[in-house]
């Protein structure tokens, strides 16, 4: 890709009209490319800026309004808006922290007022968050309006209070264990930063709210974004309805999905295919699986995945974001726990997971990597890495389907 603003303009032209087209690709490739044209205009010093307080301000403010319930003030308020000074009156906060009010300037005989403007909402409106409609009004945006959804507001909780941390100490971390690669889930940037010795999600479970708010995110995490059951994704009739058997090993289950937390995946999956076959299981920790009810939909079963698969000979076995959380051995290990439940010729195992390819990774596939990297000392793999993982625990990959400009691959694999 070009570097120069004038060629990245060109290709925002041929791209939007791709977008206008709803081609698939063409939103993230607008995306990149917008990225790409403000790091070709800003100088080193507005880099700087950015990155060190502009966008780390960003992030706290969120932070702050999500807790003042400011998002939720500026979704209920009505054209022209609503005042700084009313909305930190609605919040209980300072004036000075959130709205714009009148002051006097000590040590001056005249008494003079100066307006103060809203630092928080100022911030906030800088940086797109919500928007400023005039003198001291402030409205909602679709994004700030959609931070009052609880999948989203979590994300700014989960972000902020238990991965920023670790982001935030990782630089002093690696530079007082002398830049060696942490590989332990036990010992990395997280535990470091919370001052734990427990791995990422025994952390999670020893604190609840953040557990909850972990598990609430996971369903916003790809919200939007391309889906593995979309259609002209993976063929699902073709791959998975198409010579399912209802009485195999005695049971009428279409789809096991292995770690699949609050169930958003399968819940999706019906959603999009309505009428699909058989039964689906869902699969994870008992303090998961107590906090929800299938109904219909599925089936919530406690299961810890490095012990043998209970449900035999089902048409899929699916595992999402499971893997990338644990090293190589535990993968295999995981993997071969579903081996002896699967009927050769019949069962299929589907790995949602992102492969990060040989070149040019996008952000979303690069920060994805940096993330599991700082919670649990692991990382992203590519499609060769995956491919050896598969082998070693029993596995050939059948096929990999991926989107355009996605950041999500679904393997599709069967026992060797």
């Amino acid at each position: 890709m070009s570097s120069t603003p004038e060629a990245i303009l060109a290709q925002l032209q041929e791209t939007g009209s791709a977008y206008a087209e709803k081609k698939p690709g063409a939103r993230e490739q607008l995306l990149n490319l917008a990225y790409s044209l403000i790091s070709s205009l800003e100088l080193p010093s507005e880099a700087i800026q950015r990155m060190g307080w502009a966008e780390p301000a960003r992030a706290a403010h969120c932070r702050i309004a999500v807790d003042l319930g400011l998002f939720e003030s500026l979704k209920e308020s009505s054209d022209p808006g609503i005042s700084g000074k009313d909305l930190a009156a609605k919040a209980d906060a300072d004036e000075t922290l959130i709205g714009t009010f009148l002051r006097s300037l000590p040590g001056i005989r005249v008494t003079i007022l100066i307006r103060t403007k809203a630092r928080t909402l100022k911030h906030l409106a800088s940086m797109n968050i919500v928007a400023e409609t005039g003198d001291d009004k402030y409205v909602g945006t679709p994004l700030s309006n959609a931070l009052t959804e609880p999948k989203y507001r979590d994300g700014i909780i989960y972000t902020y209070d238990v991965a920023g941390p670790s982001f935030r100490g990782l630089p002093g971390y690696l530079k007082s264990i002398k830049y060696a690669l942490p590989t332990k889930l036990t010992d990395g940037p997280f535990q470091a930063a919370h001052k734990t010795d427990l791995p990422f999600f025994a952390w999670l479970d020893q604190n609840p709210p953040y557990l909850e708010v972990f598990n609430n995110y996971m369903s916003a995490y790809r919200a939007g974004k391309p889906s593995w059951v979309d259609q002209g994704f993976y063929p699902i009739s073709e791959r998975l309805v198409e010579g399912f058997n209802s009485n195999a090993g005695g049971n009428d289950v279409l789809l096991v999905d292995v770690g699949g937390g609050l169930g958003h995946d399968i819940r999706e999956l019906k959603e999009k295919h309505p009428s699909l076959p058989g039964k689906i299981i869902l699969q994870d920790r008992p303090e998961v699986i107590s906090a929800i009810s299938g109904g219909d939909i599925f089936e919530p079963i406690a299961h810890d995945f490095f012990t043998p698969q209970p449900i035999k000979e089902a048409r899929a076995y699916y595992l999402h974001s499971v893997l990338h959380d644990w090293g190589d051995d535990d993968c295999v290990r995981i993997l071969k726990q579903l081996q002896p439940a699967m009927k050769p010729g019949y069962s299929r195992l589907l790995v949602n997971e992102i492969i990060v390819p040989d070149r040019s990774p996008t952000w979303p596939v690069t920060s994805m990597d940096q993330l599991v990297f700082v919670l649990g000392a692991m990382g992203e793999r590519t499609e060769a890495h995956w491919e050896s993982i598969l082998a070693r625990a029993g596995f050939r990959i059948v096929h990999i389907y991926s989107y355009e400009m996605g950041s999500e691959s679904l393997i599709e694999a069967e026992l060797v």
